[in-house]
């Protein structure tokens, strides 16, 4: 049986505040991930955790000396991308327009001329796809 890929996996609360603790780091050992969790259960429950997040396809890992070294298996970007995805879906209906205008109300800093002449760019592209 071929093992689920990781967008076809929902994550629970802690799973995914693992996910994001490693996102942060790039990677992280049990103990790493231990010492960021909100209200931590036992070190062996982190251990239990990441290997169900092995197990669903999230993680991989790597051995220094005789600790494991948890990595994610997909880039940062295509994580923030499908969980965007999701986000719009589930919070904005999937109306793009309503979610660029909060992420722009909600946004703490200002856009910069570059990030304005980025986004208009990618704005006219889409226009010319139909998008």
């Amino acid at each position: 049986m071929t093992p689920p890929r990781p967008d076809d996996v929902t994550l629970s609360r802690r799973e995914r505040e693992i996910m994001d603790i490693i996102y942060a780091r790039g990677e992280a050992t049990a103990g790493e991930i231990l010492e960021d969790l909100s209200d931590p259960p036992s070190y062996s429950a982190v251990r239990g955790l990441v290997r169900v997040l092995e197990e669903k396809g999230h993680l991989r890992h790597r051995r220094e000396g005789v600790r494991n070294v948890y990595l994610p298996v997909r880039p940062r970007r295509v994580a923030g991308r499908s969980a965007l995805k999701r986000t719009v879906e589930t919070f904005f209906d999937g109306d793009v327009r309503q979610a660029v205008v909060t992420l722009l109300d909600v946004g703490s800093t200002g856009l910069s001329d570059e990030d304005r002449k980025r986004i208009e760019k990618l704005i006219g592209k889409a226009r010319k796809e139909g998008r």
